[in-house]
């Protein structure tokens, strides 16, 4: 058995690591990939505004240059590029790749490295294959193609219409026209509709004739949406899109081309790549501060409970006309309220609220700044019981759907506030509510909420045990995906309940102790040396999410073991001082692979901090 002394010092080295990674200001930022992907759809951009612009900034053409030298160093092998340097290759961003040399008019110079790509695009089916892989969800697939027509690889009539004109109504009615986006890629579907429309307009004069009165309407969407940094979602590749397909229709010189470029200028590295998103400060700050408190640390050390308070949205969202009480997961204008970051934050005021040492002022100020944040939750939850990441009601396309690592994530918020407040402090204004529960009073009302979340986790468990996420996954799973993150979270709520003796839990600890690898730990890591080998490669972040979830499981022979054998695999990654290595296991969009310095950090922390509590 793994001694509790070699715990604890473990916990120590990975808490003062992860102390060590905040800014001057306190909070947490962390470091996103960098992404092939990104870069590619950035230089797209560049070189079509630089071409079409009165007047480019004078660091453009070397941006276009330094980026891809970047792709040119990190193809891979078979010709193909992946989403970041640790990702296998994939059609998408090959597809993207080429489109990017070719814009730039490099086809040239990097003829092999073209050659080689193509070679794997058609190994991997080819436009057919690029379809094939989103399925009815056209809001990656479209943009790709748009892309590839741009760079005049593809006919225009390749590129599916979008139809632009929904975006005029008012956001109310957009997730009953089911846009064939998800409600996130608004902008995509404006920017990429008007191109399609601009190159190859409708045979139909009627539905020409629409479109055509609707351009600047629409166009003027694009720029209420837009935050002041100029990135739609602090997203690369989306804003890439929105200015590459404004620049293709002579709008190079249109404000909102003109301060999407200028945040491209401002989120490009030091390497000539770019990053998917600028970062996650708010989510990184929530799961350490989260982490933290599962080792039971004085959160009062901490200096970044306002920073925090500040992150939350209280304005209606003009991005997803979003209600006022949610949080993003960054500080920066792109952030959009979601269902994953606000119950981070709302926990993470619980924890500051029960071991910070607040006055009684400090302690109303943050209940009232979470009950503002459940009751914004409660109003999300879907008709299914589950909750979606930004949208109620929508579900047409996958992301758009409900999952349940946010039903889990949101339960267990609502629960942090259960256990803190008398059933007298719970708002009276809970608007999520049927007909027949007028007359209950509000806490009632978020037992009925909590009813219908767990009835939704328990309809979509599986027959093995286990649960899927919708953000997460693992390149080595045959569908891409990561049932490790999923069970672990959803046994999180089962825990924060107290359920762990139900027979949904029970069944998710089986099926998780039986995913153990051979050395000890869980999941997958580099893909490369997976495929290779035949064999599962253990990551730090999916072995320290399952010793978590473990030490909520009842202590028996065969737990214990499983336990003993994977927190000696992370403590000995500690002592070597490899703890800190990442895997691709985020989505950014759908099937858009990141990895997060900080998760390796805050996921071993939490473990460790959970089998201390064990251990008592």
């Amino acid at each position: 058995m793994i001694s509790r002394q070699r715990i604890e010092h473990a916990y120590q080295d990975a808490r003062d690591a992860l102390l060590a990674e905040r800014i001057e200001a306190g909070h947490w930022v962390g470091e996103l990939s960098t992404s092939a992907l990104s870069t590619a759809t950035a230089i797209s951009a560049l070189q079509l505004y630089l071409k079409n612009a009165d007047e480019a900034e004078d660091c453009v053409p070397g941006l276009i240059e330094a980026g891809i030298l970047y792709l040119v160093d990190h193809q891979n092998p078979d010709g193909g590029w992946g989403d970041t340097d640790k990702s296998r290759s994939n059609i998408a961003t090959t597809m993207l790749c080429v489109a990017a040399l070719t814009i730039a008019d490099k086809t040239t110079l990097y003829a092999e490295q073209i050659a080689n790509a193509n070679q794997y695009i058609e190994s991997e089916g080819g436009i057919p294959g690029l379809r094939r892989r989103y399925g009815k969800d056209k809001t990656f697939a479209v943009p790709i193609l748009t892309n590839y027509a741009l760079a005049g690889l593809v006919d225009w009539n390749e590129v599916s219409p979008l139809p632009f004109e929904l975006a005029c109504l008012p956001q109310k009615f957009y997730k009953l026209v089911k846009l064939p986006v998800v409600s996130y890629a608004i902008p995509a579907l404006v920017a990429i509709g008007q191109a399609r429309y601009f190159h190859a307009k409708p045979w139909n004069p009627v539905m020409r004739a629409i479109r055509g009165a609707v351009v600047n309407k629409s166009l003027a969407v694009l720029k209420r949406m837009q935050p002041a940094t100029g990135g739609y979602l602090e997203a690369v590749p989306l804003t890439s899109f929105v200015v590459m397909s404004l620049a293709s229709t002579e709008r190079a010189n249109h404000a909102v081309s003109k301060n999407g470029v200028r945040f491209l200028i401002d989120s490009v590295r030091p390497d000539g790549s770019w990053p998917i998103d600028t970062n996650l400060a708010t989510w990184a700050t929530t799961l350490s501060i989260n982490a933290m408190a599962a080792g039971g640390d004085d959160l009062g050390q901490l200096d970044c409970l306002d920073w925090l308070l500040e992150c939350q949205h209280l304005e209606v969202h003009p991005f997803t006309g979003a209600e006022l009480g949610g949080w993003g997961w960054t500080d920066l204008d792109g952030a959009v309220p979601d269902a994953d970051d606000t119950p981070g934050a709302i926990i993470a005021l619980a924890h500051f609220y029960e071991n910070a040492g607040l006055n009684e002022e400090e302690k109303q100020e943050l209940t009232k700044a979470a009950m503002l944040g459940i009751q914004w939750l409660i109003d999300l939850q879907n008709g299914d019981g589950g909750w979606p990441t930004f949208c109620k009601g929508w579900g047409t396309q996958p992301f758009d759907r409900s999952g349940s690592d946010l039903t889990a994530h949101a339960l267990r918020a609502i629960v942090a506030w259960k256990n803190i407040l008398t059933e007298a402090n719970w708002p009276s204004g809970i608007v999520h509510y049927r007909n027949s529960e007028k007359k209950l009073s509000p806490i009632r009302r978020v037992n009925k909420v909590i009813e219908r979340g767990f009835q939704y986790l328990r309809k979509t468990q599986f027959a093995d045990g286990s649960w899927l996420p919708l953000w997460f996954g693992n390149q080595d799973h045959r569908e891409e995906e990561n049932p490790i993150y999923g069970t672990v979270k959803v046994l999180a709520a089962y825990r924060d309940y107290n359920l762990m003796g139900s027979d949904e839990a029970k069944r998710a600890i089986s099926w998780l102790q039986e995913q153990q690898n051979e050395d000890g730990g869980f999941g997958g890591g580099n893909s490369v040396i997976t495929l290779c080998q035949g064999t599962s490669v253990s990551s730090i972040e999916e072995t320290a999410l399952a010793i978590e979830a473990l030490t909520a499981a009842e202590s028996l022979p065969a737990v214990e073991a499983v336990i003993d054998r994977a927190a000696g695999w992370l403590c000995e990654k500690i002592d070597q001082k490899t703890h800190t290595n990442c895997s691709p296991i985020g989505f950014y969009f759908s099937k858009l692979w990141y990895y997060e310095r900080i998760y390796p950090h805050v996921f071993t922390v939490s473990a460790l901090g959970h089998l201390l509590k064990r251990l008592q």
